[in-house]
């Protein structure tokens, strides 16, 4: 089946990085451009504009509206700073996903640190401290595979974790928006039976998108649920679980500790960096805190590239797209 030539726009600096040899994996005949995140360069409004498809993870007031789009695609699964009212009628919108291994990874790598310490035995052993000798009963360490995970979302990402935790042999409860019968978990629960299933747990993934259902969803009275000694991993969306209530179960040591991924503020264009939230979680020596880095992998781009390549081609040729998430009104 013959290919429409398109017009295709990478719009900034996130969506760049997906741009390197792409005329290799859609063919010939295509105009692709990559465009600045603040499109103020000669004639980028213009492109913006009149491209066919657009590859960016952000649309809102201070853009141009992409009047003659057929496809937004966002190079993430991510979509919440896509405003859709600003999609012309005739475009589609989709996301990606690939992440979903490199963050099951990031969680299982996350989950053994607290059981296999293996930074500090050897920092100890440098100091001819034995701390973790075999035979000795205050050496004794946990096992990963005798304790219940809990993972707050059952999509991409929460199906990919069940499958390594399962390799461990620990049990998996999952709370999730729609009813989950999966081979691979033992126990699981609807959102209204979020206080429950918290308290079923030895550590808790919250993996759910940010909607207007979520914000908020992990609140005092959910965080207060879960076992003494747990431990909260956020690799979904920060504003998913309330920032200060987060931060206070912390500080009070009502929670055993956190792996904090995804965030509550980020540097806006034109910083270097900022603080990730106005509470000090950076005081707190039971916090892990990582720069939304859990799914950021050459493995991500490649996949992630090759399902933008698949939409695109599929948008030439007239076939369904996949991924979507608003079609055409």
């Amino acid at each position: 089946m013959n290919t429409s030539a398109l017009n295709i726009v990478f719009h900034g600096h996130n969506a760049a990085i997906f741009r390197q040899g792409f005329e290799s994996l859609i063919g010939p005949g295509h105009q692709i451009l990559a465009l600045s995140e603040a499109l103020d360069q000669a004639g980028e409004r213009r492109q913006y504009e009149n491209a066919d498809v657009v590859i960016g993870i952000r649309l809102d007031e201070t853009l141009p509206r992409p009047l003659k789009a057929r496809l937004f695609h966002a190079p993430a699964a991510g979509t919440d700073a896509i405003q859709t009212a600003l999609l012309p009628p005739q475009c589609t919108l989709a996301n990606c996903f690939g992440h979903e291994q490199a963050i099951a990874e990031y969680v299982i790598a996350a989950l053994l640190l607290r059981h296999v310490p293996l930074a500090q035995a050897d920092q100890d052993l440098r100091q001819q401290r034995w701390t973790y000798w075999a035979g000795h009963r205050a050496a004794l360490r946990t096992e990963m595979g005798a304790q219940t995970l809990g993972l707050l979302g059952f999509g991409h990402i929460g199906q990919a974790i069940a499958e390594r935790a399962k390799a461990f042999g620990m049990r998996v409860h999952v709370a999730n928006r729609s009813p989950v019968v999966h081979p691979g978990v033992d126990q699981s629960w609807t959102l209204d039976g979020l206080q429950p299933f918290m308290a079923s747990a030895d550590a808790v993934v919250v993996s759910l998108p940010l909607t207007d259902g979520t914000r908020g969803l992990v609140n005092a009275q959910a965080l207060a649920a879960m076992r003494a000694g747990a431990l909260l991993l956020n690799v979904g969306r920060g504003a998913v679980v309330d920032e200060k209530a987060l931060y206070e179960a912390l500080a009070s040591r009502q929670l055993g500790g956190a792996v904090i991924d995804t965030w509550y503020q980020y540097p806006s264009a034109g910083q270097s960096g900022c603080a990730p939230s106005q509470y000090d979680f950076a005081a707190l020596d039971h916090v892990v805190m990582t720069p939304h880095m859990s799914g950021w992998t050459e493995g991500t781009v490649r996949r992630r590239q090759a399902t933008l390549a698949d939409n695109i081609r599929r948008l030439g040729t007239g076939a369904p797209l996949i991924n979507v998430l608003r079609s055409p009104v």
